[in-house]
């Protein structure tokens, strides 16, 4: 009996630990997304959908900040408003010009990020998985560098 109880409470415990570390799905080539990926660095999560103009016209710059950062550990990563998965995300994404990371798995809930009801979407969040900023709105490369260098330093 006591083995018996032992062995629920320590699946118990590795179900409950699990959200902890855990991976983030797949991309919309559908790769996985480990978690060591993201966790423990800066990442900027941008909400988008294809019929957002602001969005598209962000892209370019999102793109830019992807490229030049990841040398800094910093991660620009995409999330589809619409909950698009497999072959329309990938199709979404490469018609907007996307070449960075998009999760099909939102990972609001982890992040505990409120739902938004306006688009595009930005949040900044820092190496120990805390949300330290909210955008609305259209962003430029210039504005999150500005905004990440505030916080670093904050």
């Amino acid at each position: 009996m006591a083995k018996r109880l032992a062995a629920v409470l320590a699946i118990t415990a590795s179900l409950l630990l699990g959200g902890c570390g855990a991976d983030y799905g797949v991309d919309q080539d559908g790769k996985t997304v480990k978690a060591q990926q993201i966790d423990g660095h800066w990442v900027v999560l941008n909400y988008w959908a294809e019929w957002c103009g602001p969005c598209r016209t962000e892209v370019p710059e999102l793109n830019q900040a992807a490229k030049q950062w990841a040398a800094d550990g910093i991660k620009v990563v995409g999330v589809n408003f619409d909950g698009l998965q497999g072959a329309e995300l990938k199709e979404a994404a490469q018609a907007l010009g996307i070449d960075f990371t998009v999760l099909a798995q939102d990972p609001a809930e982890r992040y505990d990020l409120p739902r938004s009801e306006a688009l595009p979407v930005t949040y900044i969040i820092d190496d120990k998985g805390k949300v330290r900023e909210q955008l609305m709105g259209e962003q430029t490369l210039e504005g999150l560098q500005a905004k990440i260098k505030a916080l670093k330093g904050a």
